[in-house]
Parts: C-alpha cells; sequence; structure tokens
C-alpha cells in the first residue's frame, strides 16, 4: 500500500487588525502570517476500503468527521471521485485550539500529500482553492512563509519574514479558546489601536526586530485577555526575561516572545514551564507542509 509523511507546520501572528464584517458572519481582515518550525507528523496510508481513518498521539482532538483532517480527506475524494480509504494517523506536537492554525496546517497536509499520493497533479494555487473551502488558514498552511493576508484571510501577500536567527518563544497556557466567540465580541469601529502593519514590513524588510517587536499589535489580544489574565502574566514574563516584544497569537490563548538570543529563550522556557507545560523554543521557518523524508 502507499504511504506518505508530511510535516505539518504551526503558524504565529505578528500583527492582526480586524476592518469589518461581511453579511456571511466573515470578518475581514489585515494580517502578517509567519510559519513556524513546530510541526506535527502527518502519515497518510492509503487502504483498499473506501473509509477514512483517523488515529492520533493527543486525546483533544475529534477522530471523526468534525476533524478537519477528515475533511479534506473527504473533499478531496469527492471532487476527483477516488473510492479508495485513507488511514490517517496525526503526531501532534502543536498546541490545540492555541491560534496557531494547528488543525488548518493539519488540513494542508493532507491535500498536499493526497495530491501526491493519488498522482492528481493539482498546482498549489489549486490547493489553496480547495483548501478555502474547508478554513480561511488551510491556503497559507500549505505554502507558509510570511505573508500579508487580507480579504477574510485568503488573500495573500508574500513578505520577508523573520530571519532565521530570531529565537521565538512559544508558551500556551492550559486553557481553551473559541475563535468565533473572541471575533464575535470585535466591532471593527470601537478600534482605536491598530498594527501598522506596513511599518511592520518595512522592519522584516530591514531585518530591525527590535522594532518589529516593540510594535507589533493584535487587535483580538485585549479580548481574550480579559477573559484570561494569565495572557499577560505570560507577556510579562517574556518581557522581564530579555524578550523584546511579546504578543498573542491568532485569537489566542498562545503567547510568543521575539528574542535576539537563543540562550534568553532557554532561561526563559525554563522560568515559563514550571507553570506551562506547552512551552518551546523554535525558529521561523520558509516552507509550510513539507513531505517528511
Amino acid at each position: 500500500m502507499n504511504s506518505i509523511t508530511l510535516k505539518s507546520r504551526a503558524k504565529i501572528n505578528l500583527s492582526i487588525d480586524v476592518l469589518g464584517k461581511r453579511q456571511d458572519g466573515y470578518h475581514l481582515v489585515e494580517m502578517i502570517m509567519q510559519t513556524i518550525d513546530l510541526y506535527d507528523l502527518i502519515e497518510i496510508n492509503e487502504k483498499d476500503n473506501d473509509q477514512i481513518t483517523i488515529k492520533s498521539t493527543s486525546d483533544e482532538i475529534p477522530l471523526d468527521c468534525n476533524n478537519l483532517v477528515y475533511k479534506a480527506a473527504n473533499l478531496i475524494k469527492k471532487t476527483f471521485n477516488i473510492n479508495k480509504g485513507v488511514e490517517i494517523h496525526i503526531k501532534k506536537n502543536i498546541p490545540v485550539a492555541a491560534g496557531m492554525a494547528g488543525g488548518s496546517s493539519n488540513a494542508a497536509a493532507v491535500l498536499v500529500g493526497l495530491n501526491k499520493l493519488w498522482n492528481l497533479n493539482l498546482s498549489n494555487q489549486q490547493l489553496e482553492k480547495i483548501g478555502l473551502k474547508l478554513g480561511a488558514d488551510v491556503p497559507f498552511c500549505i505554502n507558509g512563509g510570511a505573508v500579508l493576508a487580507s480579504g477574510i484571510g485568503e488573500e495573500l501577500t508574500p513578505i520577508k519574514g523573520l530571519t532565521k536567527d530570531v529565537c521565538i518563544l512559544v508558551c500556551k497556557p492550559d486553557l481553551f479558546v473559541s475563535t468565533k466567540e473572541v471575533y464575535e465580541c470585535i466591532d471593527s469601529k470601537d478600534i482605536d489601536k491598530r498594527p501598522n502593519n506596513k511599518f511592520l514590513i518595512e522592519c522584516l524588510k530591514n531585518e530591525d526586530t527590535r522594532q518589529l517587536a516593540e510594535n507589533m499589535f493584535n487587535v483580538l489580544e485585549g479580548v481574550t485577555m480579559d477573559k484570561h489574565p494569565v495572557i499577560q502574566q505570560i507577556k510579562d514574563i517574556m518581557t522581564n526575561n530579555r524578550a523584546l516584544g511579546a504578543m498573542m497569537s491568532g485569537s489566542g490563548p498562545t503567547v510568543f516572545g521575539l528574542y535576539e538570543n537563543r540562550e534568553d529563550a532557554v532561561k526563559c522556557k525554563a522560568i515559563l514551564e514550571k507553570q506551562f507545560k506547552q512551552t518551546f523554543v523554535v525558529a521561523c521557518e520558509e516552507k509550510g507542509v513539507e513531505v517528511n523524508g
């Protein structure tokens, strides 16, 4: 039987702005996204039956048709009339419901993997189009890198990302945040402080990580922080321990800090780990989904 294993990478947001709301309920955004080298491993095994089965090392995710991975496989099967089955194994490293696009990234990996496994010969652009049916973050997760995302998050403009020597400390407190609920609390007309994305893109271009870190901004942060003050606590621990800047990613609750040197990031990790076990030191990454080996 054919099989393939893929790396499915997480992302952080260096900014999030909400500009309005469409009639279908989707919010219009403008945000900078960056892939990081924290990844799940997705193993896809072809089966003779017509079933999609999912297994995982995590007990925090659904293993049925509610998982985006199932939806991705089902969408490919239906779109291209494929009557083979697959068993998909998800080795989870990316924290679940963390504002890091873990689920979207897993779905992106399934699209890329089945495209190869079943010789569909779809371009990345075609895969992105299919991915958009599953969620606004899926198209970005296919290619990764750094982008300015607009529209509902599907209009992607590639930009220069963080340099490899920037250390990223990621910390997810043990709580669940509903993206839907956070966005429902936001009214774009009431936002008084917004990120200056043009300036942030300029900072990335000039490799001015300090200016970038000091000016990153996420309009969703205040909403999530009001409900979960621990987010501010994590930010404070990072900035008090030599982070150039710290911010919540996505709708939360994950917080990341940018560091000039790895030693400082590792020291702060040791402090945070006493309280929050899902803490990682990572670098940025230019790729999204990647075939492993």
